[in-house]
């Protein structure tokens, strides 16, 4: 299994902690309490090997025509599907699809579109669960908007959700981004939006289960 980049530091720390307290609690209790330690012992163990898939970085590359595909940025479920007005760049209608990460999907996110990036801000915010509506404004997030080649301006937000507390993001402004590029990774449960043109064909439906980088969720048109 790959681990992400962003979880060898957390992972380091809590395998030596796990292994100092599993240490001190066998030499403390073993002899009296063999099976609770034994038990602790096999907790321990399973909350490593939680984070440790927490953590996990699948190897993903979509191999077909990507030219005005919008590809699925995140794993997780989709739970928008609606019109809405973006209000913080494009200050325009847009479509808005949303994808929320539960604890158990992969939490590397990906570019959805190709082409160059525009704009790119940080919002410290609350950390409402990131289902709900307000999450989308109200919480921690990180704004992205990338134009492609046709000139299509497609704004993507990771918002942190109640468990998460830290957004990380690789955009730059002026760098040229691809399908198949880690655009950044959310640590614990979230959710992805993506603001797209009135005239996008929508491929996924309310509720179907996706995967980063491997679920086409929208066509731009490119007339």
């Amino acid at each position: 299994m790959r681990i992400h980049k962003e979880g060898k530091g957390i992972l380091t720390k809590l395998l030596a902690v796990i292994l100092v307290v599993d240490a001190v609690v066998g030499w403390c209790c073993y002899a009296s309490y063999p099976t609770f330690v034994v038990g602790f012992c096999i907790f321990s163990l399973l909350v490593f090997l939680f984070f440790l898939n927490f953590f996990r970085n699948p190897n993903r590359v979509y191999e077909g025509d990507s030219t005005g595909l919008v590809m699925a940025p995140a794993d997780g479920t989709v739970v928008v599907i609606e019109p809405t007005v973006e209000g913080e760049y494009l200050k325009d209608e847009r479509i808005q699809v949303s994808i929320f990460m539960s604890v158990f999907n992969v939490h590397a996110n990906w570019y959805p579109v190709n082409g160059k990036i525009l704009y790119y801000t940080h919002n410290d915010g609350l950390f409402w669960k990131a289902n709900l509506p307000k999450s989308s404004t109200e919480n921690e997030r990180s704004t992205v908007v990338v134009e492609t080649v046709n000139e299509t301006k497609v704004l993507f937000r990771q918002v942190a959700g109640a468990l998460a507390r830290r957004i990380v993001t690789y955009a730059k402004v002026g760098d040229e981004c691809h399908i198949n590029q880690q655009m950044g990774f959310i640590k614990f449960g979230s959710r992805v939006d993506i603001f797209l043109p009135k005239d996008a064909e929508i491929l996924v439906n309310l509720k179907q289960k996706v995967v980063g980088n491997q679920t086409v969720i929208a066509k731009l048109n490119t007339k």
